[in-house]
């Protein structure tokens, strides 16, 4: 099985629908989980102003793709549907630009957008090449959804849903399950994923002893590179 992609945005709508202000948005997604964490894909800044280029890192760690799919290993456990999850990739990791032809959903259905409009929600497709593709969007950012199991992360589907398909180890920016017990938000700025969840969930992904993942409170400034 591989991932399938999804033009019917509806399950997104928690997403774009959001009140959330983008940034935290795409890092922490969604509120009202009862706890949140973070992945530290490197460590978090020793100094005001350090550029990720100085920051320590050991020759042992794992691929930002292997701690997601541990991650998300742990996660699975926590949600009645590890089956049934979506994806986000975002649509800057393609390689070829929107020309001509845009879509959107509006009400379930899938509209032409003149002249390129883009709105949350709404998004120019993919070119006319391949098949129409609408786009999950929120102010700054537009994704790709697709939808399968949770352990078919980087499985982005036939050559034929993406030009110059992605590898599978390009990371999603967005993944939880049909239930809505967690979500995943992993934008391309941090240094870190953000995990929301019940508490039970990121006390296990605290505890596992391979992955770097700390507690956090999405309404405070997080730490950052320069």
């Amino acid at each position: 099985m591989t991932l399938r992609p999804c033009s019917d945005l509806s399950a997104a709508a928690w997403i774009t629908g959001s009140d959330l202000s983008w940034d935290r948005l795409v890092t922490f997604g969604p509120s009202g989980f009862p706890a949140y964490g973070r992945l530290r894909l490197l460590p978090d800044p020793e100094y005001p102003g350090q550029q990720e280029a100085d920051a320590e890192t050991g020759e042992d760690d794992a691929s930002e793709s292997g701690r997601l799919a541990a991650v998300l290993q742990v996660l699975s456990r926590h949600t009645s549907t590890p089956e049934d999850c979506y994806f986000c990739l975002w649509d800057g990791w393609g390689s070829s630009s929107d020309s001509g032809d845009h879509v959107g959903m509006v009400d379930g259905r899938m509209i032409d957008l003149p002249g390129g409009i883009a709105r949350p929600g709404l998004a120019p497709s993919s070119p006319s090449s391949i098949p129409r593709a609408p786009k999950v969007v929120v102010p700054n950012r537009a994704y790709f959804l697709y939808r399968g199991d949770v352990s078919e992360l980087g499985d982005w589907g036939r050559a034929e849903t993406w030009p110059d398909r992605p590898r599978p180890d390009t990371p999603p920016a967005f993944v939880w399950p049909a239930d809505h017990a967690w979500c995943v938000a992993n934008d391309v700025d941090p240094h870190w994923v953000g995990i929301g969840a019940d508490t039970r969930a990121i006390e296990a992904l605290t505890a596992h002893p391979l992955l770097d993942v700390v507690p956090a409170d999405p309404r405070e400034d997080q730490p950052s590179y320069r």
